[in-house]
């Protein structure tokens, strides 16, 4: 295990990406981390060595920030060997409750905060001819549920960039995966992290039904953040990472559902597919 390759993680100051940075200081890594207050980042990660451990007050729907704080872990580390983009929010609601403002939100932190950091750690990732990309997905950007249409368009989106990407960077030796996490023990259906729609429509039924479903789940999620955190470490020292990776047996389950019914409906309409030929 390489324990001199240094880390840069978004959302840290919480869940799963304060977990993956305690473990991977306990390890012995050196670690970026990002949080929208530093003194947050820092009070949750408590005594650590400045040597080992650079928190980053950044705004991530702002290129500027991102960049300045990509260019003040690599001058302080001297080098940037992993990218986690973990920072995240949910917010469910029916497509048409969801004001411009929400969705705008929504993008903004799960999706173009993705791709700027992505643009602004490659220069460095090409100039070393090495690097590795870890986009925290979700099983909504394979397989979602009623009720989080906006919050599946935003991981959907992390699912197909980061497929593409992956694609696009291996000539410079850098490898992306995706991961599409199940639900798990963190802060993520806490009110600071899960959001609804302000405006509630009359008629959602099954919508508002399974969204009392999710904010009862909190706190006996299946999935533990500490095993997790491990195996996102296992990735950085895997020397063929996949693109893809689904995690918890919940995550699992509901892919393998999905690609079934994937297959069904793919074959029931092959005939309508074919027609379109010349």
């Amino acid at each position: 295990m390489n324990t001199k390759k240094v880390w840069f993680i978004t959302g840290a100051s919480k869940g799963l990406g304060l977990s993956l940075a305690e473990k991977l200081l306990e390890k012995g890594y050196k670690v970026a981390a990002t949080s929208r207050k530093s003194q947050g980042l820092i009070d949750a990660v408590g005594n650590f060595n400045e040597q080992k451990f650079l928190p980053l007050e950044v705004n991530l729907t702002s290129e500027k920030s991102i960049s300045e704080a990509v260019e003040k872990a690599v001058a302080h580390f001297g080098k940037i060997d992993v990218l986690v983009n973990n920072a995240g929010y949910g917010i469910g609601g029916a497509v048409e409750e969801l004001n411009q403002r929400e969705i705008k939100d929504s993008f903004d932190i799960n999706v173009l905060a993705v791709i700027k950091t992505m643009q602004s750690i490659m220069p460095y990732f090409k100039e070393q001819k090495s690097g590795n990309i870890i986009n925290i997905s979700s099983i909504a950007g394979f397989a979602p549920g009623i009720g989080w249409a906006m919050y599946a368009a935003t991981k959907y989106a992390v699912m197909g960039i980061s497929e593409v990407m992956a694609e696009d960077v291996k000539e410079f030796g850098v490898k992306v995966t995706v991961v599409a996490p199940g639900a798990f023990r963190t802060e993520f259906l806490q009110d600071s992290s899960l959001v609804f729609a302000k405006e509630k429509i009359e008629g959602y039924n099954a919508i508002r039904a399974s969204h009392e479903k999710y904010t009862t789940m909190n706190g006996t999620q299946i999935g533990n953040p500490e095993k997790l955190a491990q195996v996102l470490i296992d990735l950085a020292e895997n020397p063929n990472p996949p693109v893809r990776l689904y995690v918890g047996s919940d995550a699992y389950t509901r892919a393998k559902e999905k690609i079934r019914l994937l297959s069904k409906e793919l074959e029931s309409n092959k005939e309508i597919s074919f027609s379109t030929d010349f």
